[in-house]
This record gives C-alpha cells, sequence and structure tokens, in this order.
C-alpha cells in the first residue's frame, strides 16, 4: 500500500505523567500528516484497558498507527503488542526492544554486557538501606521514566535520601549513578543512522523536565561544536546503544561526554518528543531534514518494515 492511500492513526495522550507531552506531540504529527494531504486521525488513549483500546482502534479502521505517546503505556512495549495482535502496522520499536529501553536498569546493563560505556551504578530497590561508601556528586534516578521526571543531581549525602525518595515515587527501585563531569549531549538515529550531535546546556541545573521544556530554560548547540574524531566515537556509541537494545528505524541516545573526550551511553529513548522544541526533530533539521519530511520518513520506514515482514 502506497503512503497516499493509507489511513494513519496518530496515537496521543496516555495515561503517564508525560500525558501533557504527548499531547503536544501527536497533535504536531496530526498536523504534519495532515498538511500533506494524508488520511489522518487522532487517537486519544485514556485507558490502559486492552479491551477498550482494542475496540478503539478497530472502530477507526486505521492502516498504521503512528505512536506519538511517552512514558508507561506509551514506550514501554504495551501498546506495539496491541498493536501487533491486531496486525496494525505502527511507528518505531517493537514491544522487548520498548520494554529494553524505558527500563533504564535493563539497558545500562544489556551495554555493560556489550561492552558499551555506560556510567557505573548501583541499585537500590525499596526494601534496602542506602549504602554508605558512596562517592558524590552521582544521578538517582527511577528504574524506569521519561523527560527526566524523578532525576536528581546529589552532590551530598544530606541530599540523598530526598533524592532516593523522590525517585521511588516514580519506580520500585532507584540507580545510584556516577556523574559524568563533562558536557551533554544526544544524538538523533534515523534509519539506524545517525544524526547530528546536539548539546544541551541548561541555564541552571540539571536538565530536567523544566529544563526539557520550559521556554529559554535551555541552550542547545546544533551541531555540537565538537572534535571530528570526537564525533565519530559519539555517533559510534549512540548507533551501538540502539543496535544492543534492539530498536528500529529511529531513537535518540542521550551521551555524557567527560572532559577527556570519552562518551558514555546514558539511555535511549525509542519515542523520542516531537514537539517543536523537542531534539530529535532538532538533531533531524540540523542534518537537513525538516519536521514534516521526519514525520513522513517515520511513515515510510514502518511501510517498508510492513512489506519485508509480509515477504518473509
Amino acid at each position: 500500500m502506497k503512503i497516499g492511500n493509507l489511513r494513519i492513526g496518530v496515537l496521543g495522550g496516555g495515561v503517564s505523567t508525560e500525558r501533557d507531552i504527548s499531547l503536544i506531540s501527536s497533535y504536531q504529527v496530526y498536523k504534519a500528516l495532515s498538511d500533506k494531504g494524508l488520511s489522518v486521525v487522532f487517537i486519544d488513549i485514556t485507558t490502559k484497558e486492552k479491551e477498550k483500546i482494542k475496540e478503539l482502534i478497530c472502530s477507526l479502521n486505521i492502516d498504521l498507527a503512528f505512536i506519538a505517546l511517552h512514558g508507561e503505556f506509551g514506550e514501554d512495549g504495551q501498546i506495539q503488542e496491541i498493536l501487533e495482535e491486531l496486525d496494525i502496522a505502527y511507528t518505531g520499536s517493537g514491544p522487548r526492544a520498548s520494554a529494553l529501553a524505558m527500563n533504564k536498569l535493563n539497558s545500562k546493563n544489556l551495554f555493560k554486557i556489550k561492552g558499551i560505556s555506560t556510567p557505573d551504578f548501583v541499585v537500590l530497590p525499596k526494601e534496602e538501606n542506602i549504602p554508605n561508601n558512596l562517592h558524590y556528586p552521582l544521578v538517582v534516578k527511577p528504574y524506569s521514566s521519561g523527560s527526566s521526571i524523578g532525576i536528581s543531581i546529589v552532590r551530598s549525602k544530606d541530599n540523598l535520601k530526598a533524592a532516593v525518595e523522590l525517585a521511588f515515587s516514580h519506580s520500585e527501585g532507584a540507580i545510584l549513578e556516577d556523574y559524568i563531569e563533562g558536557r551533554e549531549l544526544t544524538v538523533g538515529i534515523l534509519a539506524d543512522q545517525p544524526l547530528a550531535v546536539v548539546e544541551i546546556i541548561p541555564k541552571k541545573g540539571y536538565f530536567d523536565f523544566e529544563a526539557k521544556y520550559s521556554k529559554g530554560a535551555s541552550n542547545f548547540v546544533a551541531p555540537a561544536q565538537i572534535d571530528g574524531e570526537v564525533e565519530k566515537k559519539i555517533k559510534t556509541i549512540a548507533l551501538d546503544a540502539h543496535k544492543t537494545l534492539g530498536c528500529r528505524h529511529f531513537s535518540r541516545v542521550d551521551i555524557r561526554l567527560n572532559k577527556a573526550g570519552c562518551p558514555f551511553a546514558l539511555e535511549v529513548n525509542s519515542i523520542p518528543g516531537l514537539t517543536l522544541k523537542s531534539l530529535f526533530p532538532l538533531s533531524a533539521k540540523t542534518w537537513g531534514i525538516d519536521f514534516n519530511q521526519l514525520i513522513i520518513k517515520m511513515v515510510e520506514l514502518t511501510l517498508y518494515e510492513k512489506k519485508e515482514t509480509q515477504k518473509a
């Protein structure tokens, strides 16, 4: 089926703490597809009840689902499983890769196994006491969350308990990760190829939820001003992280670059934000792909994947 003959459903909203961001992403996707004259319908996901979601999607008779959901029941593989059961093509990674990317603990463990540099860390389940032999500064983050929700940088023991409690409020456990002094970078992946490296410079503190989505809270340098050999290392580790988790078509990989020029993979975002302020579209734009072209390419990659699957 050609893209012009498709009825595309944009899945947005969702039930996670990132619902508001998802609504913005899904609106931008809907507008981009509509501007291209395609047949598109918005599908607001307001429940996690499988049968209700199946009934809603089936009632709209779509050929392809563009997933613009963030967080739980968007990026964690659950909606992907539903779409596979309905035999509806969908954008982005499959259930297993989505679940791995969403769970920071599982993804970091896999990075370690595959030899991908990632900051050293210890795991703190809710039922265990905080270790005493920690080195500061460190990053405290939930096992799984998006948009930097529940993440803190802790520079002394005095602030550790509050940071751990914040992480616990979003997850069953916390990751206590070495803080890499250096630069905050991100790399978009499209068609399994790295795009431009973007540097993130928060005006104060950490690149948290507020710094991500508040106007003027951060500066972005695209492309990042880095040495050519270092850029190659960054793109290599980003693509390796993407592939190691089994992601397909696209993702955005967050990187810390230490003062010696060594990159460390932090996490892979299997459904990166698609707002006008989002980093994945900025990485693509810097590479020469505007927003509408990016959205169409994401759909085309899905169509190609579906055709190849049907041939097999």
